[in-house]
């Protein structure tokens, strides 16, 4: 290098290094240790002045030094302000304009506006939870690129009409949980953005048609424990991307179509924990992408045939917690996807002890949850269809006797929960035992006998083989069934139906048509004792039940297929279904010519 370039050189040097030096100054950097302001801590880009209690409306000015871990002042983004005494949103000084996370939660904030967030140009997230804000006005927020709005706990009554408009464009998640909300304004919500909204824990009972309507894009909408009774017709049109709508806790008592209407991408509906008694028919016609549906803890006694008509791709249903004893043959038809199906704690019995498949239709079912119901008895068809089953829970039902092979068509079964003290431990329940130690259920089975008496309180895996035997029949047997029938209209027609026990427990009868329970039928019981052959050349004496059912001057309502149910202590006994078919006159004189 030339003697004349090395001035020059050295020159450069000298520029560059008071430039770098200048701006070093600029932005607060020298070679002093640098320290966060008392008595707040830093780290990263976050200054945290929260649970100071001392902070009030006005913040002391930092040192001219002042960094957030080796950060200048003005890179400390975020800022934590929860749990001190602001009344108001503080003047946040001169590099308020690059906050962008502001947390102000637990102060005693009343009201906010738009000339105290004006300064904070760069926030996206503002946090003014469990503060005393009452309401928000149409001139709360200036223009911000505000994407999270948190007012949870607060006193808010009131949404003034605009007061959101200023967030439209960036607005993203808006929760307004535990305030006092009793209504919401129509189109209050014009915020095309916005994916998820929160409105748990106000004092909602009514929401009117169109009340969401502007919110496009959102995905999530939470309003459990308002106390909703009415959800009008078009309640939450619009909102044709929602995938995720929780009503959990509230006052609803049925579920319509009315007011699911433009739910047409909706994934996941909970509707735990209200009222519902009723499902009518066409009600998921608007909402068929559902793959999750919750009704649990409601009011539900029946599930009728249209039920779920139209959930092709409802993969989980839970029903559990209601009062549900009527399933109708093919309530489930139609739910080709479904994996689980949770019915704990409902009052079924004859659903299982003698429906033929009743989940049937049911061919991709992984899971099946019926414990806490009533069922005494299982059969072979009472999990027929069932074939990709891998977990049955029937724990807690008072199970008496289980058919043999009755669980053999579920190749797949991993797990099968059963508890019971009630077994009628005979010869027809010598396989079970040796079946369920086969299947490695053991874990999951606690089962022990309740008669023969010799047996009473013993575990079925600690009987022997040879002491499950048959020498009498406390359950009843059908022994006379019921016989179809053809009557003329206006005349009288009787169904006889008998059974048999060993047992003296009392006997309770029942008669339905077409499923039903017949509670106002006119019903004649009698028995008597008989003689029966034993073995080894004993007799035994067995009461015989006789049970008739008269229908006086019957309809053309009056067809259908009547049953008879007899039941006791040890389980009950179903009969053939015997139909009734009812002919005019006319009808009749006609076959005679």
């Amino acid at each position: 290098m030339s003697a004349s370039m090395q001035p020059l050189n050295a020159a450069m040097y000298a520029v560059v290094f008071l430039l770098i030096s200048r701006i070093e100054l600029i932005l607060g950097y020298d070679e002093n240790p640098r320290t966060c302001p008392s008595p707040c801590t830093c780290f990263g880009d976050l200054l945290d002045c929260s649970r100071l209690k001392r902070l009030t409306n006005t913040l002391p000015p930092p040192p001219l030094h002042t960094t957030c871990d080796k950060q200048p002042l003005f890179l400390c983004v975020y800022r934590k302000l929860n749990n001190n005494e602001f009344e108001m949103v503080p003047d946040l000084g001169p590099h308020a304009a690059n906050i962008t996370t502001l947390i102000l939660a637990n102060n005693r904030i009343t009201k906010i506006s738009l000339e105290q967030l004006r300064p904070l140009q760069s926030l996206e997230t503002l946090d003014l939870s469990n503060n005393s804000i009452v309401d928000i006005k149409a001139d709360s927020f200036p223009a911000l690129p505000l994407k999270n709005l948190i007012m949870n706990n607060n006193r808010i009554s009131t949404l003034e009409t605009g007061c959101f408009v200023n967030l439209s464009s960036t607005l993203q998640v808006l929760r307004l949980n535990r305030n006092r909300l009793s209504t919401i304004p129509a189109k209050i919500f014009q915020l095309p953005n916005l994916q998820h909204l929160e409105l748990n824990r106000n004092r909602l009972r009514r929401v009117e048609g169109l009340t969401f309507h502007g919110l496009h894009a959102l995905r999530s909408l939470k309003i459990q424990r308002n106390g909703i009774s009415r959800l009008m017709d078009g309640a939450f049109w619009g909102l044709s991307n929602m995938e995720v709508l929780q009503l959990d806790y509230n006052n609803l008592t049925e579920v319509s179509k009315g007011w699911l209407y433009g739910l047409l991408t909706l994934q996941q509906l909970h509707l735990g924990h209200n009222a519902i008694s009723r499902i009518r028919p066409d009600a998921w016609e608007f909402c068929q992408k559902l793959s999750e549906l919750d009704i649990s803890s409601n009011h539900l006694t029946r599930l009728e045939e249209s039920s779920f008509v139209g959930l092709s791709l409802l993969d989980e249903l839970h029903i559990g917690n209601n009062r549900v004893s009527f399933i109708a043959d093919g309530a489930f038809r139609g739910l080709s996807h479904l994996q689980m199906l949770d019915l704990q704690n409902n009052e079924i019995s004859w659903t299982i002890e003698d429906m033929n498949g009743p989940f049937s239709a049911l061919d991709k079912l992984r899971k099946l949850f019926l414990q806490g119901n009533q069922i005494r008895s299982v059969t072979k068809k009472s999990f027929s269809g069932l074939d990709t089953l891998e977990h049955l829970d029937l724990s807690n039902n008072a199970i008496m006797s289980i058919q043999g092979n009755a669980f053999v068509q579920m190749k797949k079964l991993e797990e099968l929960h059963l508890n019971t003290s009630s077994l009628l431990c005979d010869c027809q329940l010598k396989w079970f035992p040796l079946w369920v130690a086969e299947q490695t259920f053991l874990p999951y089975v606690n089962a022990s006998c309740a008669h023969p008496l010799m047996l009473k309180g013993k575990s079925v895996f600690t009987v022997r083989q040879e002491d499950f035997v048959c020498d009498d029949f406390p359950k009843p047997q059908i022994t006379v069934q019921p016989e179809t029938q053809s009557a003329i209209k206006s005349t009288n027609v009787t169904f006889v139906c008998s059974a048999a026990s060993s047992s003296d427990s009392p006997m309770t009868f029942a008669w339905k048509k077409d499923n039903e329970v017949l509670n106002d039928a006119e019903i004649h019981n009698q028995a008597h004792l008989r003689a029966q052959g034993g073995g080894q050349g004993r007799e035994t004496e067995v009461t015989e039940y006789t049970t008739t059912l008269q229908l006086r001057s019957v309809e053309f309502t009056s067809e259908g297929k009547y049953q008879c149910v007899i039941s006791n202590h040890f389980g009950s006994s179903y009969s053939t279904k015997a139909k009734l078919t009812v002919n005019s006159k006319l009808h009749n004189l006609l076959v005679l010519i």
